[in-house]
């Protein structure tokens, strides 16, 4: 069965992601180490990595990748961005291995007009960059996967397979799979027909081995509409059946898969989603 759960907020200290994720029993997470939509980062400091640690500990360990900054584009044209992008990415791994964090999952970036052959290029040559320069060896770079609204790369899989296979560091990374952004992006998975031929397409341009995470999102736009609006689970266009197959796929039982569905404060959505997840799983054949 696989590791369901939410991005969760860090809001009042970082450690508190594991309270939250015990209120809405989740078993799996993804957070922010710290604001998104900050250049400059707060120190984490010893006291709260070391507490952080230990609640991760207390809760049983579930699995959970951190998610980089927005601002940051590794495939920008402007070299002021650029640099703040190679320099942010570098310390978003650092904090990964500070807190022991496996997984940094990131957006490929946006091309910004160059077009996607030279955006994917200095995407690969700006990511290398950040990974040489954090001289962090215990994360993986996780490429997930786009919409592909606007000039976003990393919309298709033979995009993100280039990345895979040109950066110095391919073979240390893997993919996260938007379920929303993969429908936005023209990738159908609402019947066991078009699900068998995505996740096929996906082995054979990427390899499933190197599927490690789910954003498991529902899509409010239309298949192949290239933009990314996330939806409460069976209220979109993917719809339930969609979500069933791919939670009973049996290639996928041990994988953590996150909610980033709209939510407020209480989280009282994420409950809901996870107990409508919860409610597609099927019961085990007899024996």
């Amino acid at each position: 069965m696989p590791y369901l759960g939410a991005h969760i907020s860090t809001a009042g200290g970082i450690h508190l992601v594991f309270d939250r994720l015990e209120k809405i029993k989740g078993r799996a997470l993804q957070l922010f180490t710290t604001n998104q939509r900050q250049w400059r980062a707060a120190e984490l400091g010893a006291e709260r990595i070391a507490l952080f640690k230990s609640r991760w500990k207390e809760c049983g360990a579930p699995p959970l990748a951190a998610h980089d900054s927005y601002l940051i584009n590794l495939a920008a044209q402007d070299e002021q961005i650029l640099q703040q992008s190679v320099a942010a990415f570098a310390e978003e791994l650092k904090r990964c291995e500070a807190l022991g964090i496996a997984y940094l999952v990131m957006h490929p970036g946006a091309h910004g007009g160059q077009g996607s052959e030279p955006g994917l290029l200095r995407l690969v040559k700006n990511l290398d960059l950040a990974i040489e320069t954090s001289r962090v060896e215990s994360v993986s770079v996780l490429i997930e996967n786009t919409a592909g609204q606007g000039s976003s790369l990393g919309s298709s899989f033979e995009e993100i397979g280039f990345i895979l296979q040109t950066s110095a560091f391919g073979s240390t990374m893997g993919i996260c799979y938007d379920t929303c952004h993969g429908f936005a992006a023209g990738y159908d998975i609402r019947d066991a027909a078009t699900y068998g031929m995505t996740f096929k397409k996906l082995d054979e341009t990427i390899g499933l081995e190197r599927l490690k995470f789910f954003h498991i999102n529902d899509c409010k736009r239309e298949l192949g509409a290239r933009v990314d609006r996330h939806e409460h689970i069976g209220k979109g266009k993917i719809g339930l059946r969609g979500f069933g197959l791919l939670l009973n796929d049996p290639r996928f039982a041990r994988h953590p898969m996150v909610l980033e569905t709209p939510k407020g404060k209480d989280m009282k959505e994420d409950v809901e989603n996870l107990g409508v997840l919860n409610s597609l799983f099927l019961p085990p054949p007899p024996h």
